[in-house]
């Protein structure tokens, strides 16, 4: 989730819908500016015990923010609290229940992207020998309840952890017992973004199974390859889903900033605090009529961070967020970006990925979306088959468009050898969860603690 980095910001306040859309539209660069940023989350674990480690205990979460500062990252606070980290590698962030988060810095290739996590997973590891630390690359604790887990201290998260049981069962799940990896990737003109959108929208679900790695809940299997995925069928309806609307020949800007003022709002920020507003109207903001700040209208940072707060499979900003991964180990970090950049950054793959898919109605998109938790790859997709046929067919798109690029490194390697690990998947027709899973029932013993062994960085 966001994390402000910068505390305090005049900007102009919204008097004109067209403020809106050029929120959006400001996104707009020519192909020779494109960029891929890539975020992964990683679960923080003592290594003597496998407790999640409080924010304020000795060698906890707070300690370590501190110690990365070695490295050359500088401090950001919230109320007194270190709260994330910026630097050149971009920012590092707490989830609500001290999940370490990389926000990637803006690059060029996808070798970059590789380094820059290299780099950053070398960094923790030195501080977590140093303090006793793990760090566990899956989408969801696998044995941990939510009493179990401590809450950081961020103004953003004490409103949404009290809002979440108001609109769903399992919102608080998804902000205390999960991890992702997502790449945010940009567009050059409202035409390229809606075609964006619908593609890799339609392929999310290939995406959560590809990197299905959440089939553990407090010790035992779940009955799901992604569980984390499962987790967002009820979260909060209005700000979730495959958003059918995006498929609309119409779809454009304009038509995503009425969705957003639809979505309920969380919060606002003045004066370093966040301000309840949960389940307020940005509407009634822009009237000035907003019950928590009678008679002040929002900035365009107001509207900024209100699209912060709506998680559909694909989140359009003034950039595009892919959010349909669970968390996973060092080569799969790398993967996501590549699949991706493969798919949307070259047009010829980008056509041929929507020609796979774009015969697909909204009820067989939603059903596909549906079975995909619960059977990954083995998901039947519309037309006859299974998901994982689908796979191969995609991946050599993307690898197609990752030639193309033509982008090598000093040994002269493009970057399709970065979509390995998931050609491996396709091959052996097994996620990793389910590959997790038979260890499970195989030679680790039904001994979940074995995972900490198998899946930590």
């Amino acid at each position: 989730m966001s994390t402000k980095t910068v505390l305090n910001r005049n900007d102009p306040v919204i008097e004109t819908r067209d403020q809106l859309i050029a929120a959006i539209a400001k996104g707009e660069k020519p192909k020779d500016r494109w960029r891929i940023g890539t975020e992964h989350e990683k679960f923080v674990y003592c290594r003597d015990d496998y407790h999640a480690p409080s924010y304020e205990e000795p060698g906890g979460i707070r300690d370590m923010l501190m110690a990365m500062t070695e490295f050359g990252w500088e401090p950001v606070y919230e109320g007194g609290n270190v709260i994330a980290l910026k630097g050149v590698d971009g920012a590092v962030s707490l989830e609500p229940a001290g999940q370490l988060e990389l926000s990637g810095a803006p690059l060029e290739n996808l070798h970059q992207t590789c380094a820059e996590t290299g780099r950053h997973l070398k960094q923790v590891k030195a501080i977590g020998d140093k303090t006793g630390k793990g760090f566990l690359g899956l989408g969801l604790w696998p044995d941990k309840a939510r009493a179990e887990l401590p809450i950081m201290p961020k103004g953003r998260y004490e409103i949404m952890l009290r809002h979440m049981p108001r609109v769903g069962s399992m919102g608080l799940d998804m902000m205390l017992r999960t991890c992702t990896i997502q790449v945010n990737l940009d567009y050059s003109s409202e035409a390229d973004m809606a075609h964006k959108f619908r593609t890799s929208l339609a392929l999310q679900p290939l995406a959560t199974a590809l990197f299905a790695n959440s089939p553990f809940l407090e010790g035992k299997p779940n009955g799901f390859l992604s569980y984390r995925s499962h987790i967002w069928s009820d979260t909060d309806p209005q700000r979730t889903g495959m958003l059918p609307f995006v498929f609309d020949e119409s779809f454009g800007y304009e038509r995503y900033v009425d969705y957003m003022l639809n979505v309920p709002m969380y919060f606002v920020y003045r004066d370093g605090k966040y301000i309840d507003a949960s389940g307020l109207d940005f509407k009634d903001f822009l009237k000035g009529e907003l019950a928590v700040l009678p008679g002040e209208k929002p900035s365009v940072a107001d509207w900024e961070d209100h699209m912060s707060t709506a998680f559909p499979e694909v989140r359009l900003k003034s950039f595009l967020e892919m959010r349909g991964a669970d968390g996973g180990p060092w080569n799969r970090i790398c993967a996501l970006p590549a699949f991706w950049v493969g798919l949307l950054y070259d047009q010829n793959a980008l056509d041929a990925a929507w020609d796979e898919v774009k015969h697909w109605t909204i009820e067989q998109r939603e059903t596909l979306r549906n079975a995909v938790p619960a059977q990954a790859l083995n998901a039947a997709i519309p037309g006859g088959g299974k998901l994982l046929d689908l796979a191969g067919r995609i991946l050599d798109i993307s690898s197609a468009g990752l030639a193309a690029r033509n982008v090598l490194n000093n040994s002269g390697d493009n970057e399709t050898g970065f979509l390995d690990p998931l050609r491996e998947i396709v091959a052996s027709g097994k996620t990793v969860a389910e590959q997790m899973l038979d260890k499970y029932h195989g030679e680790w013993g039904g001994d979940i603690t074995k995972v900490y062994d198998e899946m930590s960085f």
